[in-house]
């Protein structure tokens, strides 16, 4: 399915982010991404973008032995040139007339990612909901530039819903560190 927008923002009164992708041909898939989703999506993302942005790169399987510091600095280069020429400016359309998974969003409960051979990297979005008989789904197959505009767009709406203060520090979220003993994470408290 070709996309010719995306949209992420975070809803608060959901406490979700509420993902949507629409089509030249006017359908628009709405996708639900909740906090529990993105602490391991998140990291998975992360690395499999900056490791397939590294294989374009033209010294290819070279930077297989080079150290992580330049590794990170070549991806980090990459993605900063995807966002230049990115269009955040033109506003989402919302005159939609088809929703081919139904008007509701999908519950996201598992995501597959995976890069393709032909420099694509494809994200297979899930709702297994406990008594249903035919899971939904929704397969983007996504260039470089748009996942690193999706990434992007992902990072602001986790910055507005301020989950990464409960995963500890942006670099925790990246690390995709867990909760444990000698964690950089803070235990959840509730005020009543």
């Amino acid at each position: 399915m070709k996309i010719h927008q995306l949209s992420v923002v975070y809803l608060a009164e959901q406490d979700r982010i509420l993902m949507r992708a629409n089509t030249p041909g006017a359908a628009e898939m709405r996708l639900w991404l909740t906090r529990r989703l993105m602490l391991g999506l998140w990291p998975l993302l992360n690395r499999m973008l900056t490791k397939h942005l590294l294989k374009l790169e033209a010294a290819g399987s070279l930077l297989d032995t080079a150290d992580e510091d330049l590794k990170k600095m070549l991806a980090d280069f990459r993605k900063e040139e995807f966002l230049r020429h990115a269009d955040f400016e033109t506003p989402y359309q919302e005159n939609q007339s088809e929703w081919p998974l139904g008007e509701e969003p999908l519950l996201i409960t598992d995501v597959d990612a995976s890069p393709l051979p032909n420099g694509q990297l494809r994200l297979s979005f899930n709702e297994r909901l406990p008594g249903e008989n035919k899971p939904r789904s929704f397969r983007m197959d996504m260039e470089p530039k748009l996942m690193q505009a999706l990434m992007h767009l992902l990072e602001h709406a986790l910055a507005r819903s301020q989950w990464r203060d409960a995963f500890g520090s942006p670099a925790a979220l990246e690390e995709g560190v867990a909760t444990g003993e000698g964690s950089t994470l803070r235990k959840p408290r509730y005020l009543n």
